[in-house]
């Protein structure tokens, strides 16, 4: 029952969490940054609790409207960026970064994804569906990965796409094969600046050649940079306004602190357990830290190469556990869920006997993921105050909640990505 890293699976947990999530049965996919559960302070920790704490500096040094016109965008780590026009063409490769250009009325802009587009797709079609009018057109978008076990993109690609605009964070890209500092600048120089931040995701070092001028962001203040960039201030506070409202309702109708559930978040994959912190830093865990629940992991030194087995889970034996990428995405929890109820020490898992087993949202997640997967977690871990999570299927678009159920107003929603406000 040793708690630490199975050398079988070392390398293969490494390539999930660095660059996105593992299909099942079809090896890696290549998706996004690193999710190490690297320890750190965070101003997640105060204010209202996904670690925003009611930021309205954005970092922008214009007006965001149409009018036409220069302007510049700040972020780390690529400073402050110069725009004659909003982009037309980006290059984007992660849905963080999708679901952004979508929530601000940009998402035909899109040109790639760093892994399978439909994949990820269906993520984002699972949460639209439930959106009157918004949608993600992924038809003929160039998927950027053709690595397995880690990410390999090509250079001339990059160059083939001829963007306006990589919103990609400069630093993950370095990380990938083949790339040195060199690539990065001749691209910036050659094509179109970067503008990302990937590490935010858990506050993870990012290469040491970008550490020094590196800052950790929260999901919505990444938000709010990119709404920038798309000169959609007012989509963004509008959306915002909508978070922060439900925020607010979740917070002060959280039970007291001994009531709440000890919450595992965990990937089953080849019966063994992945773990992840539950109130980790960054944007990672954007839908799970505000509910302030206890983290079942929180004596361990979690890290991206710790795996359990399952003695070890039924020692730990967590009140609920949420499975990250449960929503049309790479894992049937459903079908894990009966895994683990025919397996003779997964059935004993508390969580497992009292039915408390869930999809979980997908950590590399947008203001639009977030405000479904913020509604998700609420209703999973707190059934009593925010009303019942009723089942998913996987493959399904995300669960019709009755609309005196629901948390956010999905039509509010729907109105601001459409322009509608």
């Amino acid at each position: 029952m040793e708690r630490g890293s199975a050398d079988r699976s070392q390398s293969t947990r490494r390539a999930y969490l660095k660059y996105g999530g593992a299909v099942v049965g079809a090896g890696l996919l290549a998706g996004c940054a690193s999710d190490d559960g690297a320890e750190g302070e965070s101003p997640e920790t105060t204010g209202s609790g996904d670690g925003s704490v009611g930021e309205t500096d954005t970092g922008a040094d214009s007006e965001t409207t149409d009018s036409g016109g220069s302007y510049s965008v700040s972020m780390a780590p690529v400073g402050t960026v110069e725009f004659d026009s909003v982009p037309q063409n980006v290059m984007v490769y992660s849905l963080l970064y999708a679901d952004m250009a979508v929530a601000y009325g940009r998402g035909d802009a899109v040109n790639s994804l760093g892994f399978d587009a439909d994949a990820g797709g269906r993520t984002l079609d699972a949460y639209y569906a439930r959106l009157d009018g918004v949608s993600f057109d992924r038809s003929g978008l160039e998927q950027l990965n053709t690595g397995s076990g880690s990410a390999n993109v090509d250079k001339e690609l990059v160059y083939e796409l001829n963007s306006d605009l990589h919103l990609v964070d400069p630093s993950l890209v370095l990380s990938f094969d083949g790339w040195e500092q060199s690539d990065v600048d001749e691209i910036r120089t050659n094509v179109a600046p970067w503008f990302g931040n990937a590490y935010s995701r858990a506050h993870s070092p990012p290469p040491e050649e970008y550490r020094d001028d590196y800052e950790y962001y929260t999901l919505w203040e990444i938000s709010g940079r990119v709404s920038e960039v798309f000169r959609e201030r007012q989509r963004f506070e509008a959306l915002r306004s909508v978070y922060d409202e439900m925020l607010e309702r979740i917070r002060s109708n959280l039970p007291p602190a001994d009531q709440r559930p000890s919450v595992g978040t965990v990937i089953l994959m080849d019966e063994t357990f992945y773990p992840s912190k539950l109130n980790a830093p960054g944007f990672a865990a954007a839908h799970t830290r505000p509910l302030e629940a206890n983290d079942a992991f929180a004596a361990d030194d979690v890290t991206y190469e710790t795996t359990y087995d399952y003695e070890t889970m039924l020692e730990i034996d967590p009140d609920a556990i949420l499975h990250p990428f449960g929503i049309a995405s790479y894992y049937d929890v459903g079908q894990i869920r009966r895994t683990l109820e025919e397996h003779p020490v997964g059935g004993q898992l508390t969580a497992v006997q009292n039915d408390r087993v869930y999809p979980s949202g997908n950590p590399v997640q947008g203001p639009l993921m977030n405000l479904f997967q913020l509604e998700m977690t609420a209703k999973q871990l707190y059934p009593d105050q925010f009303g019942e999570w009723p089942g998913y299927e996987n493959g399904d678009p995300y669960p019709e909640i009755p609309e005196s159920e629901r948390l956010f107003d999905r039509q509010r929603v729907a109105d601001i990505v459409t322009g509608r406000l």
